[in-house]
C-alpha cells in the first residue's frame, strides 16, 4: 500500500492506494460511523462490508445525483439520530462519493466523512480533492462544497466487478494529468496501455498514485480552485456540455474534451499539431472516443452555463506542450471564431 497525504488549510487526508477492502474495518473502529452505498456494491460486496453500522442505500447513476437523493440521506440520518459525532463512510464511485461528501459537509453543518473509492475514475478524480457535490437541472456539479474526506480508501481488486466500458473510462483522467503536469506519466501510459488495460496490479497502483500525486500537489496550492487548481479541468469545459446534451460517461467525455482543448491550443498557436495527434493516438489505445458525436455549435450553447464562465468569457485550460497547462481567458466570441475553425476538423 502507498498513502498520499493532501494536506489543506482546514484538513488532513489521507489517500491509501492499494489497501484493501478487508482492512477497512479498523478505519472506523469505535466510531459512529453510518454507511451511504448503493445496489452495485451492495450486490458484489455485501458480505465484505463491516458489520453493525446501519445502512443507507441510494440509487445508481447520474440521475440520482440529485438535491432530491441529498434530501432522502438526510431523512435517513435524521432516523438514525446521527449527531456531530457520527461519521459518514461513502463506498462506491464517484457519483456514491461526491454524494456523500456533499450530504457529510451539510449535515448539522459538517459531520466527518470518508471514501471507499471502487472505480479507477473515482479513485483518481471524484474521490480526491474535496470537491463533493450535486448536478442540479442537467447542470454538472452546479451545487457544492470544498471539503477534503479523512480518508479514500483505494482498493483496485474491486475493479473486476467493473463492466469494461467503465474501466476503460478511468484513464482518461490518468491521461489527462500526464497531459497537464507531467510527460514522464503521459509516456508511461502511451507505453503500458496494453498492460493497464489488462488490470496489471503494478502498472494500475503505479499509474493511480502518480495521478493523484499531481492531484494532491494542485489541491494542497489551490484548494479552492481560484488559480492552479483550474489546471485539473483540462478538458471539462467541453466534457461536461458533452454530459449534459448526451448523458456519456465522464471519462469518455473528458477524452472528447481534451482532444477538442488540445485543437484549441493549436488553432491559438500554443501546441504542435504533432502533439494534438499524440494525445489523439494514446486515447485512442485505451479505446477512448475522440470526437464528439453532436454538432460543435450545440456544444459550444451549452458550454455558456459552465460554472467556469465570468460574465462574457470562460477560463480555458489549454496545453503548450504535452506536460505543461495553461489557463487562458477567452470571450465568447473569440471561442465562438475558435469553434468555427474547429467545425472543419470534425
Amino acid at each position: 500500500m502507498k498513502i498520499l497525504n493532501i494536506k489543506t488549510e482546514s484538513n488532513l487526508s489521507k489517500i491509501l492506494i492499494g489497501e484493501k477492502l478487508s482492512n477497512l474495518s479498523g478505519y472506523i473502529a469505535g466510531r459512529n460511523a453510518i454507511i451511504l452505498t448503493d445496489s452495485n456494491i451492495l450486490k458484489y460486496y455485501s458480505n465484505d462490508l463491516p458489520k453493525g453500522f446501519p445502512l443507507i442505500e441510494m440509487g445508481i447513476g447520474e440521475k440520482n445525483k440529485t438535491l432530491g437523493t441529498i434530501e432522502m440521506i438526510m431523512g435517513k440520518m435524521v432516523e438514525l439520530e446521527a449527531d456531530r459525532t457520527s461519521f459518514l463512510l461513502s463506498i462506491g464511485g464517484g457519483i456514491v462519493c461526491d454524494v456523500g461528501g456533499f450530504a457529510a459537509s451539510v449535515y448539522m453543518r459538517g459531520i466527518p466523512f470518508g471514501f471507499v473509492s471502487t472505480t479507477l475514475l473515482s479513485q483518481v478524480d471524484a474521490s480526491v480533492g474535496g470537491k463533493n457535490g450535486v448536478n442540479f437541472k442537467g447542470y454538472k456539479n452546479m451545487i457544492g462544497t470544498f471539503n477534503q474526506p479523512e480518508f479514500v480508501l483505494c482498493d483496485n481488486s474491486m475493479f473486476s466487478t467493473l463492466d469494461e466500458e467503465q474501466f476503460r473510462s478511468g484513464f482518461a483522467e490518468i491521461i489527462k494529468a500526464g497531459a497537464i503536469k507531467k510527460a514522464t506519466l503521459f509516456n508511461f501510459c502511451r507505453e503500458n496501455a496494453v498492460q493497464a488495460l489488462q488490470n496489471d496490479e503494478e502498472i494500475i497502483t503505479n499509474m493511480i498514485y502518480q495521478s493523484v500525486n499531481i492531484k494532491a500537489e494542485v489541491v494542497e496550492a489551490d484548494e479552492r480552485e481560484k488559480g492552479e487548481r483550474r489546471l485539473l479541468n483540462f478538458g471539462h469545459t467541453f466534457a461536461h456540455a458533452l454530459e449534459k446534451m448526451t448523458g456519456i460517461l465522464h471519462g469518455k467525455a473528458v477524452s472528447i474534451g481534451m482532444v477538442l482543448a488540445a485543437k484549441v491550443s493549436n488553432i491559438l498557436g500554443m501546441l504542435l499539431k504533432d502533439e494534438v495527434i499524440e494525445l489523439i493516438r494514446v486515447l485512442e489505445s485505451y479505446g477512448l472516443p475522440v470526437q464528439p458525436e453532436i454538432p460543435i455549435e450545440k456544444l459550444f450553447a451549452a458550454m455558456k452555463q459552465d460554472k467556469k464562465r465570468v460574465g462574457d468569457s470562460i477560463h480555458l485550460v489549454l496545453l503548450d506542450r504535452i506536460g505543461h497547462a495553461i489557463i487562458r481567458k477567452l470571450d465568447y466570441k473569440e471561442l465562438q471564431s475558435i469553434i468555427n475553425d474547429l467545425r472543419s476538423d470534425i
